[in-house]
């Protein structure tokens, strides 16, 4: 079955992308999309994402119509993975890389160092700590780094990165959001 998203806004605003029907993916609600990327308005443009998780890539296409340099996106389904580099030919992009891998894998190979990154894993499976763990002790996030996190609400997020700071939350029905940002001495 093929489903899809709208873009918001910018250079591919209102352009449609297919994705697949995969148990647990949920592509970010449009609304939640538009209440982020005003969090973010003032540091997208120009910006390196990381997209971990990516499902259908809706906030990382998302980020790069509103003009990120680049957009890495990681998800480890294939067909899903098919369907992100599918979208990508149709947009005519090049600032979009798909790596059809498991998050911690990619994590745990050469990092590179990002400005925003979306972080929406599956829910009820525990993987938002670790990965928030992750991101900062492998060295994947830029010195005042952007992190947007993802979850079930009531999800507990004990031992989340002490350098971090929680600057939004909010929710909708059953999903948490939080945007963090990255401090260092």
């Amino acid at each position: 079955m093929q489903n899809k998203l709208r873009i918001i806004a910018g250079e591919w605003r209102g352009r449609n992308l297919r994705f697949t029907d995969a148990p647990g993916l949920r592509p970010t609600p449009a609304r939640v999309r538009e209440t982020l990327f005003n969090w973010l308005r003032g540091d997208i443009f120009g910006s390196r994402c990381l997209d971990l998780y990516s499902g259908s890539g809706a906030l990382g296409f998302e980020a790069a119509s509103r003009g990120a340099k680049s957009v890495v996106q990681v998800e480890s389904n294939p067909q899903a993975c098919r369907h992100l580099k599918e979208n990508t030919v149709v947009l005519s992009t090049d600032r979009i890389k798909i790596v059809n891998q498991d998050v911690f894998r990619y994590l745990a190979g050469d990092a590179e160092s990002f400005d925003l990154v979306f972080l929406d894993p599956p829910f009820g499976k525990g993987l938002a700590v670790q990965t928030c763990q992750w991101l900062e002790d492998k060295g994947w996030l830029s010195a005042r780094a952007k992190i947007y996190l993802e979850t079930e609400t009531g999800l507990d997020l004990t031992g989340m990165p002490e350098n971090w700071r929680l600057l939004k939350d909010k929710t909708a029905g059953e999903v948490a959001y939080r945007l963090y940002e990255r401090f260092t001495e």
